[in-house]
């Protein structure tokens, strides 16, 4: 059996860098935070190969001496705790001692230091976890670290990098929510030697908000007027419901300084917007919390990004009056959007799920062969249970079983009763004897048919409706687009920004032409003519949700076409309206599809309702 030992520091220092080094963003938040522990008024942060090449952080900070600038590279060495009740009420960004020999245990490591007055500074060169130089060396006041070729001596950690420019859109990211942390502090981000952002230290935070996601929400914002509750206080700013966006990657949560992430907060958010928002989105929001100390524990989390609170419940009531009056009370144009969206929506919302939780039972009794599992391919669905494709095939056998015994000469007999087959299944498809009785909550149609009534969901046909014909303009390299006068210039977070970049063939394949416009702006010059009436802004930011959520679970690869298709379809039918005048062009071009019975998606277009179904229900 092996001995027991102790590790040696360089060995300790490269485990350590699993949890604290994970990507090159990793090491861009760590030395961040220390350089606004030091009080930096300044900081430039560069970056070049998605950050695995080269990150140097620079600070105008306090600086350190050559002792201690030694001893910050020595495990679990700090100046931010001195004893363990100060592991209760922690108040700087960094206290583990961690960061600086963990990222030059699996680096090229410079560290450049002077403190403010001191006649030279200190230059230390770490390659791999061991010492190569210490030396004098002249400088300016305050620390630039500098770390090149990022797991050059541990291969296996390497190749699970994204691609380059991934991890530079999970850098500008970091660096983006560090300014917006600190509007006091100047931040430059330099990429490929090109300056990404430069923006000035400011006491307004709308104008920090304004310099890091785009000018364009600095008219809409509402601002949440700074309360306090024991112990605990908020401010910030939101966004209106028309804002809203699939994804809560529009919220921002700032505590004591700290950039976190946490459901109390969500939650109370959610909550707060509850009757102005449709289900599943999510409004935008920048939210600066001021707690007591001791009554959060940051010490939970490899990366400090979860947090728990001891007093939750509070922290939720404070979040919940603060964001409840500015919606209920706030800017001008909200009584509006509350009007489209909101109470008078309210039941409606109620409505559906009662009527989903209904037709999901009715749906799979009376279309069982059209509903499947999402997961499965909406082709193989309908075409595995289709009575009138089992149908087919049986006779189809038959017919070939009497053709064998009666022409076993003329095989190709067989073949023209099967072509005459498929071509009577094309026939069926045609629109059913369907009677238009009327709308119901303006999302479904009414019709009378030959057999009880069906409700037919707009938004689903139209989903259906769209996705086949993206397929098949991609197929024939016609899809139509239809140019902006004016094109529109977006600018997106940096990792929404990457997305859309790595599908710019699939857009241009569906007819919507983006380009890069320098940094983190793309520019939208042309939309698909079926979705042209659509506002191109709304569309464009939406589609970017549904794209990230599925890159998601794709390891982040480029979507294929039909997928995208399916999400742009997707996008494309939200909130589709239904009308009588317009319900029997719906339903020509809904049963003109392959498959109309279902989404891309797999969710059925319509359900049906059998008269005996209906004198059951009455006791008949």
């Amino acid at each position: 059996m092996p001995r027991v030992h102790v590790m040696p520091d360089a060995l300790a220092s490269q485990v350590a860098a699993g949890e604290v080094v994970e990507r090159p963003a990793s090491v861009v938040k760590e030395l961040v935070e220390n350089s606004l522990d030091a009080g930096a008024k300044e900081l430039r942060v560069e970056s070049q190969r998605g950050g695995v090449a080269l990150v140097r952080v620079s600070d105008d900070g306090c600086g350190m001496d050559r002792e201690d600038a030694l001893l910050s590279l020595e495990r679990h060495a700090t100046s931010k705790l001195r004893d363990k009740e100060g592991l209760t009420a922690i108040t700087t960004l960094g206290f583990r001692g961690e960061a600086l020999p963990s990222i030059a245990s699996v680096s090229r490591f410079r560290l450049t230091t002077c403190e403010h007055g001191a006649v030279a500074g200190t230059e230390i060169v770490v390659e791999g976890g061991k010492l190569r130089d210490v030396h004098e060396a002249g400088c300016p006041p305050g620390t630039t670290v500098e770390m090149r070729d990022l797991f050059y001596n541990l291969p296996a950690r390497r190749k699970f990098l994204r691609r380059e420019a991934t991890e530079a859109a999970h850098i500008d990211y970091q660096v983006r929510l560090h300014a917006l942390s600190c509007p006091g502090t100047r931040v430059t981000y330099r990429k490929e030697g090109r300056v990404a952002f430069d923006v000035a230290a400011t006491s307004d935070r709308r104008v920090r908000i304004g310099d890091l996601t785009g000018r364009q929400n600095l008219g809409k914002l509402w601002e949440v007027p700074h309360l306090e509750h024991p112990g605990m206080a908020v401010s910030g700013y939101l966004l209106p419901p028309a804002e809203a966006r699939k994804s809560r990657r529009g919220q921002y949560l700032f505590l004591n300084g700290r950039p976190v992430e946490d459901q109390v907060v969500w939650r109370a958010l959610a909550e707060a917007y509850r009757g102005a928002l449709v289900s599943g989105r999510h409004p935008g929001a920048w939210l600066w919390l001021e707690v007591d100390p001791l009554l959060v524990d940051v010490n939970v989390h490899p990366s400090k990004r979860e947090v728990r609170f001891h007093r939750s419940a509070e922290l939720r009531a404070l979040i919940l009056e603060a964001v409840e009056g500015t919606v209920r009370g706030g800017g001008k144009g909200f009584s509006g959007s509350l009007g489209r969206g909101g109470k008078q929506d309210l039941p409606i919302q109620n409505q559906e799920s009662e009527v989903a939780g209904e037709n999901s039972s009715i749906a799979e009794s009376s279309f069982g062969s059209q509903q499947r599992e999402e997961k499965a391919d909406a082709g193989e669905q309908v075409g595995e249970g289709d009575p009138a494709v089992s149908g087919v095939e049986y006779s189809g056998v038959m017919a070939s079983l009497r053709d064998e015994r009666s022409f076993p000469s003329e095989p190709q007999t067989w073949r023209v009763e099967v072509q005459e087959e498929l071509t009577r299944e094309e026939e069926g498809s045609e629109v059913p004897p369907f009677r238009v009785l009327g709308v119901l909550e303006g999302r479904y149609l009414l019709l009378e048919a030959s057999d009880g009534l069906v409700l037919l969901e707009g938004e689903a046909a139209r989903e259906r409706i769209l996705f086949e014909n993206f397929l098949e303009g991609a197929k024939q390299g016609t899809a139509e687009s239809q140019g902006l006068l004016v094109p529109l210039l977006l600018e997106l977070e940096p990792r929404d920004a990457d997305v859309v970049l790595r599908n710019a063939e699939n857009f241009r394949e569906s007819g919507m032409e983006v380009e890069p416009f320098g940094g983190v702006t793309v520019q939208l010059r042309s939309v698909p003519v079926l979705l042209s009436s659509a506002d191109p802004r709304s569309l464009l930011l939406d589609l970017v949700d549904e794209l990230v959520h599925s890159a998601e679970g794709r390891s982040g690869r480029v979507l294929t076409f039909e997928k995208f298709a399916g999400e742009l379809a997707r996008v494309g039918a939200r909130g589709e309206r239904c009308r009588v005048e317009s319900a029997q062009g719906l339903l020509d071009q809904l049963f003109a599809c392959e498959l109309p019975y279902c989404t891309p998606g797999g969710r059925p277009t319509l359900v049906q309702f059998s008269s005996s179904e209906l004198r059951r229900k009455f006791g008949r």
